[in-house]
């Protein structure tokens, strides 16, 4: 009995084998060839985990890599800052009355030490600059575009290398905050290869 059922799913699993395999349509949301963009490369290609781009235009498209770019470019700032404040560097005079820059702490205990009306002023500054830069935006690529001389090949590449640069800072400065609130030490790296760095 059992050598009968045996032969029988042997025989069933050959005629599986051989049958034609139905297709099925497959939708994709790269419907605007989001996957040759600038960007998407090795070893991730084209990422989108959380289906942002689903059915997306390509003004959607654009729009967050407007965003991407921008945190991107914040993220760096806030490495390089974050870096140089670390080593002792500080502004001469005071970031607000009373308040010398050489008494401000580093990383994110620097919002502790300084007034409210001082972070009001920093923001309003940033504001500034974020309305004034978006008015010219245009402008202000075409002409550093021209200055640079660059043909089409290298003004990709370069995009590419400052969206690679700002992706690694967004999670470099995202390490950093953690780790200054897990234990006070950011740069923990340092640590473990026997260089410490003192922080506030």
């Amino acid at each position: 009995m059992f050598a009968k059922l045996v032969v029988i799913l042997a025989f069933i699993a050959n005629v599986a084998a051989f049958s034609p395999i139905a297709s099925r349509k497959v939708s994709t949301s790269l419907k605007m060839g989001f996957e040759d963009a600038i960007g998407a490369q090795a070893p991730l290609g084209f990422w989108d985990p959380l289906g942002l781009l689903k059915d997306a235009d390509q003004e959607r498209f654009d729009r967050l890599r407007t965003v991407e770019t921008k945190h991107g470019r914040i993220a760096q700032l806030a490495i390089l800052g974050h870096i140089v404040t670390t080593a002792g560097v500080r502004l001469p005079g005071e970031i607000a009355y009373g308040v010398p820059f050489s008494s401000v702490k580093n990383g994110l205990a620097a919002l502790d030490t300084i007034p409210a009306a001082g972070i009001a002023q920093i923001v309003a500054f940033i504001g500034l600059i974020e309305l004034g830069y978006a008015a010219r935006k245009d402008d202000i690529e075409a002409a550093q575009l021209k200055a640079s001389g660059w043909d089409q090949a290298t003004i990709d590449k370069k995009l590419a290398i400052e969206l690679n640069n700002g992706r690694a800072a967004q999670m470099g400065i995202l390490a950093l905050m953690v780790h200054e609130k897990l234990d006070n030490n950011p740069y923990i790296i340092n640590s473990l290869l026997g260089a410490p760095v003192p922080f506030n």
